[in-house]
């Protein structure tokens, strides 16, 4: 298939990249005390660390999560539909993974052949945002 052929494909924006990460609390004050990025929230629950950082103003929104097996970090785009979009990816031979919620709406991860891993999501809760911003718990 070459580019002139190529369907387009179904994404709206990258929002977040969801990054593994052995010590959140650590990875936290390196990006902000020396990169300079703005830390959006720091939650720990169910035994788990999570925090946002903004290194620009616009997305994508770093999340560092040490719940993540691998190195690689997770690229998660936005979609207007998912069940559509899904729908297209497996027309062109993809094979659905993991589909879950997350606290903007549901989500499907995946990983392409060569192991970079991807997640669509709809947003159909945009106020999930403001409901972690500022939090704090380390």
């Amino acid at each position: 298939m070459n580019q002139t052929d190529q369907a387009p494909g179904p994404f709206e924006q990258l929002d977040f990249l969801y990054m593994p990460s052995r010590d959140v609390a650590a990875d936290l004050a390196f990006l902000t005390g020396v990169l300079g990025g703005q830390a959006v929230f720091a939650i720990e629950a169910m035994g788990t660390r999570v925090a946002a950082v903004e290194l620009t103003p616009d997305a994508p929104l770093l999340l560092l999560a040490d719940h993540l097996d691998g190195e690689r970090p997770i690229l998660v785009y936005r979609v207007p539909d998912l069940p559509a979009a899904l729908a297209g990816l497996e027309q062109h031979g993809w094979q659905r993974e993991h589909t879950f919620e997350i606290p903007h709406g549901p989500c499907c991860s995946f990983q392409a052949p060569g192991g970079h891993r991807f997640a669509l999501y709809q947003r159909i809760r945009p106020e999930a945002a403001a409901h972690f911003a500022g939090r704090r718990d380390f």
